[in-house]
């Protein structure tokens, strides 16, 4: 059975999460240096069968896209999109996944030096973004 990958982009470090087969549970992955993402999704894409990603939107609080980090992800979808046709990619507001991500680090007991590494965070995020995803999903599937 075919997953939902969940993506965190960052400027240096991309959070990574999965969904289970049956897609309802996230899952954190891994979080990669963003400069080896693609390469990282070519050989985990060999492995697994990802029907979709869900990708974090950055956006401020009055609503606005994060235009810097937007243009980067939007090049990388590009690329992934040329690379991958098939899969389909989906984009969810990832207003507070920081804020959130941090806040189960210390609910987690992670001792302050845990918390300041952002391998741990940007994977933390990537399992919100698309565990909101999946809830949201199943949401609106209930109200069509």
């Amino acid at each position: 059975m075919s997953k939902i990958l969940g993506i965190d982009y960052g400027k240096i470090i991309t959070g990574l999460s999965i969904t289970d087969s049956k897609k309802i549970f996230a899952f954190g992955l891994n979080s990669v240096p963003t400069k080896n993402l693609m390469n990282f999704l070519e050989s985990f894409l060999d492995r697994e069968k990802i029907e979709k990603i869900v990708v974090g939107l950055p956006k401020k609080l009055n609503n606005q896209k994060e235009v810097l980090i937007e243009t980067e992800i939007q090049k990388f979808l590009k690329k992934f999109h040329i690379k991958y046709p098939k899969i389909i990619i989906k984009r969810l507001d990832e207003r507070f996944t920081s804020k959130i991500a941090f806040a189960t680090m210390i609910k987690l007991g992670l001792k302050r030096k845990k918390r300041r590494k952002k391998v741990i965070l940007n994977q933390i995020s990537a399992t919100i973004i698309l565990q909101s995803y999946l809830t949201k999903k199943d949401k609106d599937s209930l109200i069509n």
